[in-house]
């Protein structure tokens, strides 16, 4: 399964786009000979970025948090004469700390980012790919999608519901000539833990050195495996092995682990 060609009206969309794992996946994909359509928040990151890329790429200033906005993103494409045949749901945030102690609108914020987003976007832009029978999305999900996470409890509930969402997907698309892939990164180094609440040496502290991936590693395994049709993406050797083991392991063997080491827990 290759990915869709480049064209002049030929564009890939890539949410949170304006740092980390996102802005890699634009350079990758400007480098490849794709237009770009960069969504984000922050207009000046954005706008910087674009500049950066060249003509491929077109800033578009969204905030995914809110469902008119989101509604709004296809007539925009449209307004840019681009044809979104890559779909790559990547902006996404985490909350840190313990449900009893969390803000209610910050978690349902979460939620829409995260979740709603996503679902949103598929729904909008996977019609007019399956009319095509061409296209392809990426979802980011998450190795914390595989396991609870205390501290953390709605980012990973958040990140399953992708990488579930992402295989019953692959399993409606067959046939059509689109595909949908999961990735599936550890822990990035990308500023994603200090937007959360978490400094770099508490995540160090909490996670082995093995376990981190920079991100345009990150962003290039997802691509490459986009492009070979893959289901789940794990980039990282470490990763790997460890992710199917945290699949399986019995809850209650990992909460006590989880428990203790999560920066989040240690603040109570």
């Amino acid at each position: 399964m290759a990915l869709p060609p480049p064209g002049n009206d030929r564009a890939a969309i890539v949410t949170g786009a304006s740092s980390g794992i996102g802005e890699e996946f634009a350079k990758i994909l400007t480098r490849r000979g794709y237009q770009v359509v960069l969504v984000a928040r922050r207009v000046d990151r954005l706008e910087d970025i674009a500049a950066r890329l060249g003509a491929n790429a077109h800033p578009l200033p969204t905030d995914l948090s809110d469902r008119d906005d989101r509604a709004s993103l296809p007539d925009r494409v449209d307004a840019l004469g681009l044809v979104p045949d890559i779909l790559i749901n990547n902006a996404g945030l985490s909350t840190l700390g313990v449900v009893a102690k969390s803000v209610p609108e910050k978690e349902l914020n979460l939620v829409e980012v995260d979740v709603a987003a996503v679902v949103d976007l598929c729904s909008r832009f996977l019609p007019g790919m399956v009319d095509r029978q061409l296209g392809a999305v990426l979802n980011l999900a998450s190795v914390a999608a595989l396991g609870p996470l205390p501290g953390q409890a709605a980012y990973a509930a958040a990140k399953a519901f992708v990488l579930s969402y992402t295989h019953g997907l692959r399993g409606e698309l067959r046939g059509t000539g689109v595909v949908a892939t999961a990735l599936c990164p550890g822990p990035v180094d990308t500023g994603f833990g200090d937007a959360a609440g978490f400094t770099k040496e508490e995540a160090d502290a909490a996670l082995p050195r093995a376990m981190w991936v920079p991100a345009d590693k990150v962003a290039k395994a997802g691509i490459d495996g986009l492009a070979a049709g893959k289901s789940v993406v794990v980039p990282g050797g470490v990763n790997r092995v460890s992710a199917p083991l945290f699949r399986v392991a019995p809850p209650g063997l990992m909460l006590p682990l989880l428990t203790r080491n999560h920066p989040a827990m240690k603040r109570r």
